[in-house]
């Protein structure tokens, strides 16, 4: 039974990229096509005479490497287009060589045996680097293939068979408006995907980093994974209980070391201020070498090991007082956050939404007393009802898919395509 389509329509709730990259995202992994139409029509234009919406270089990116990677037959993948068809081919047991040619990895080889799998998505613009991230991690992790021929063979369907470490390269922005800063994907989301969630380690290695400030500047990072083995499932995740702030970690972007001591001092006081015992770090202190350039994170860790951080990217030229507003707003915005009680800040909220779809069980996410839903999320946990079929409570409580590693999903479609239309026939 060939299956239709999904529709989704991109105005949807938060009607921007995130429903895009998610949707493709799981199509990719799932093998369900889907049809996405008005896509980013809630975005208005930067100029008037611009249209409103469309793929932009960074979701054409994401797209056309999970169209490589799948080999899906796609229509509309052009920037500027507000409507993709996007339909991946059923690759359910082998590879055939034919279709390695222009996959979108390249071997390393140790002998004959393939030691990595390596990969690059390139910008020439600072697009975001961690939003691509976002919308291929899924596929990384969970989907696995064997190739025809047994001597070049990544990882057989075996269950626990081991999976061949992953290298990808993107180019693109590292701390760019409106999207996850580079730290913050170091330092709240990675720890909490692998130490909570359960996902194998990822390491982040930046190599040049990209601002669309002062001066658009491309950047490189890498990262390195193994994804979960053949057959395998991801285990429900909770939570819940998120224990006493133990510790700070600020991480500080500023022109010059003058800049960086004077916010160094301004963020040390005020949450010393609120929190006297706390212990204080510093991962990352640089100098950008542009007034036009500041960046602050503050992630407060807690004693259960949960992370929640807060930052501010200053995008214009500063001065004594931009110090003082920056360091007033991360500090008095991440107290709010650890006030509401929650596991997770406003912006991991949505990131967690695919991996309680993808869980085998019920995971539960406390956000805390006072956070509702973002729109973001609700968007996420839209677009995982329409293609998964889950539901999520009030609460953001999910039974997941149970997704098995490398299986045909398209399948679990089919059958329950033929459930339903034995329902209709008996009634």
């Amino acid at each position: 039974m060939a299956l239709k389509p999904i529709f989704l329509d991109g105005r949807t709730l938060e009607g921007g990229g995130q429903l895009l990259r998610l949707a493709v995202s799981l199509s990719a992994l799932t093998y369900l096509p889907v049809h996405i139409y008005d896509i980013r029509a809630n975005r208005a234009p930067r100029k008037a005479s611009q249209p409103a919406g469309g793929l932009k270089a960074a979701h054409l990116a994401a797209v056309e490497w999970l169209a490589k990677a799948t080999q899906a037959n796609t229509e509309g993948m052009v920037k500027g287009s507000r409507n993709l068809d996007f339909q991946p081919l059923q690759l359910t047991h082998f590879i055939p060589k034919k279709h390695l040619q222009s996959s979108v990895w390249q071997h390393v080889y140790s002998g004959t045996q393939v030691t990595r799998r390596e990969t690059r998505i390139e910008l020439d613009s600072p697009g975001s680097v961690c939003l691509i991230l976002q919308a291929i991690l899924p596929y990384l992790l969970f989907h696995s293939a064997r190739l025809a021929d047994p001597a070049e063979e990544l990882a057989t369907a075996d269950t626990g068979a081991a999976s061949v470490p992953l290298r990808v390269t993107i180019n693109g922005g590292t701390n760019v408006s409106k999207s996850p800063s580079i730290e913050y994907i170091r330092q709240v989301l990675i720890p909490l995907l692998v130490d909570k969630v359960g996902i194998p380690p990822i390491t982040t290695h930046v190599i040049k980093r990209g601002w669309n400030s002062g001066r658009a500047d491309v950047g490189t990072v890498q990262f390195d994974l193994i994804p979960f083995a053949a057959g395998s499932r991801m285990s429900q995740f909770h939570f819940t209980d998120r224990g006493e702030v133990t510790r700070m970690h600020v991480s500080i972007l500023a022109a010059d070391s003058s800049a960086r001591n004077t916010l160094r001092k301004k963020v040390i006081e005020r949450l010393l201020a609120r929190h006297p015992d706390v212990e204080i770090l510093f991962p990352i202190e640089e100098d950008t070498n542009n007034s036009a350039r500041l960046y602050l994170l503050v992630v407060a860790e807690t004693s259960r090991g949960y992370r929640l951080g807060r930052d501010c990217l200053w995008e214009r030229k500063g001065n004594l007082s931009t110090l003082e507003t920056v360091a007033n707003k991360v500090t008095k915005e991440l107290e709010e956050e650890l006030q509401r009680g929650g596991c997770v800040d406003e912006y991991m909220q949505d990131q967690l939404v695919v991996f309680q779809a993808l869980a085998d069980g019920t995971s539960v996410v406390d956000s805390g007393n006072e956070l509702h839903a973002t729109l973001h999320t609700k968007t996420a946990r839209w677009v995982t009802e329409r293609l998964l079929g889950l539901n999520f409570n009030e609460k953001g409580t999910c039974g997941g898919c149970g997704f098995e590693v490398g299986e045909d999903y398209t399948k679990r479609a089919v059958q329950d395509s033929a459930d339903e239309l034995e329902r209709l026939r008996i009634s």
